[in-house]
């Protein structure tokens, strides 16, 4: 848990459309507690996931529903179809317009390898994930940090991502970095005492394209990798909250 940090001020607002806006389906709950993982390293982002404890719990509606966890073992392919949501920035340093409504972007997910070729060998763990398109243009940013990357599978949306860390925004090769969600499956349900969260596995189908991506020092491992990390500028999207 973070400590010394006080949450009584800490509200969670479900059913929200508009920051400025009357959100009349709009419920709020302040938080309790926060659980941040205890493996969260703040210089590479690995392990970049908290848990909330509500107040109390929250009644579903039309307009305030669950989302599936992805479960361990899922695959997000190289180009698997993916949407994130926020009222982040729209590019980098450019505010959301009034009246601030939420934002969704559609996204591919770029693969392990690829995204470890463009934003540096070795930033990328087993624990992230990448989206974004090669010529740019479409990307989560400042302000959106924690939010959700979602993708479809059948019916069921399922949560494959939270937003992470990024170098701007939306700029070519640059693919935004999120948390993997199915590589916490464990840590999560080890967390909670009550009921747990529904978890989908989510698979992609065909062969992984990502599987055949190679560039220039990817094999290094270990202290290079992370002094390449270590020696890298502007992790994060934590500028503007």
């Amino acid at each position: 848990d973070y400590l010394n940090f006080d949450t009584s001020n800490l509200v969670v607002y479900l059913g929200r459309q508009s920051q400025e806006e009357s959100n009349p389906n709009e419920v709020n709950r302040t938080v309790t507690r926060i659980i941040s993982h205890p493996n969260y390293n703040s210089i590479t982002k690995d392990n970049d996931i908290c848990l909330l404890k509500l107040s109390s719990p929250v009644n579903f509606t039309d307009y305030i529903l669950p989302v599936c966890l992805a479960a361990s073992g899922s695959t997000f392919y190289n180009g698997t179809d993916t949407w994130v949501t926020g009222w982040g920035t729209i590019g980098s340093g450019v505010p959301l317009p009034s009246p601030q409504n939420l934002m969704e972007v559609e996204v591919p997910v770029v693969g392990n390898r690829q995204c470890n070729c463009e934003n540096g060998v070795g930033s990328i763990t087993d624990n992230m994930m990448c989206a974004g398109l090669n010529a740019g243009g479409k990307d989560s940013c400042q302000g959106d940090s924690g939010g959700p990357l979602v993708s479809k599978q059948s019916s069921r949306w399922i949560l494959a991502g939270v937003v992470s860390w990024g170098y701007g925004c939306a700029d070519p090769n640059l693919p935004g970095v999120y948390t993997r969600v199915s590589q916490y499956e464990n840590w999560i349900n080890s967390q909670i005492t009550g009921d747990r969260p529904g978890y989908v596995t989510f698979k992609s189908n065909g062969t992984d394209g990502d599987l055949s991506v190679t560039c220039p020092n990817l094999v290094i491992m270990g202290l290079l990798a992370a002094s390449l990390i270590k020696g890298r500028p502007g992790l994060g999207r934590f500028a503007v909250v």
